[in-house]
């Protein structure tokens, strides 16, 4: 894997590329904050489906949550006046025993590590394999707009899925020129639900740990100022 990759510059030649008629591009999505900027973008360009798989988020009134916001945002876009295409939706099988199974052994990773590669895997996987069955010319995620995920590792994954199912993958790394920042914009715009972790029981734990330290650390503090 080569993290110099500039993946950015890898999906504007890719851009460049496409014919004029719009190509139908699967688009799986983590949450609507994220997809946010990437549909703003990218329905420039393709045709694009929604593929809301993550069976990473273990709380189903979590999951409803996001999966309801991710609905509402759709529909708020396509009701624009300015929008250029119809942005369609599918919601995938939640399975979130599939993704404690794919977890088992890397409980104890951090987060960003091992585990978090093993989740990718999963998702990508049923993204290209949707996407193949359902003819479409490119699939990618929004996973890549957030400075916290490894853009080099999501490429790879991403990449080896489109190989075994026989589906491209759209390159990206959608955090760079502004990306991220126009997520929050948008986010605020819509007033959408931005969650604190990414879903799993092990990224909520991780969270609430750094929540209590924290809270220790300013108990300490005023301890000291007292003294």
């Amino acid at each position: 894997m080569n993290q110099k990759v500039n993946y950015q510059l890898e999906l504007e030649k890719e851009l460049k590329r496409l014919p004029d008629r719009h190509r139908r591009l699967f688009l799986h999505s983590c949450c609507a904050p994220c997809s946010s900027y990437c549909l703003e973008y990218l329905r420039q360009y393709f045709d694009i489906t929604v593929f809301y798989y993550n069976p990473n988020i273990t709380f189903p009134e979590e999951y409803r949550h996001r999966v309801e916001e991710q609905k509402r945002l759709i529909g708020e876009m396509n009701a624009r006046p300015d929008s250029c295409g119809r942005i369609s939706f599918v919601e995938g099988a939640y399975e979130p025993a599939r993704f404690l199974e794919a977890a088992r052994g890397l409980e104890d990773c951090p987060e960003g590590g091992e585990r978090c590669f093993a989740c990718y895997a999963l998702r990508l996987s049923e993204a290209a394999r949707t996407a193949a069955e359902g003819g479409y010319d490119y699939f990618t995620t929004t996973l890549s707009i957030s400075p916290l995920k490894n853009a080099g590792k999501l490429n790879a994954i991403g990449e080896a899925a489109g190989e075994r199912y026989g589906v491209r993958y759209l390159p990206s790394d959608f955090k760079k020129k502004g990306g991220y920042q126009r997520s929050i914009e948008l986010s605020r715009e819509y007033g959408l639900y931005r969650q604190d972790y990414c879903g799993c029981v092990f990224s909520k734990a991780e969270r609430e740990g750094r929540s209590a330290d924290s809270g220790k650390k300013d108990e300490d503090a005023g301890g000291n100022i007292e003294k």
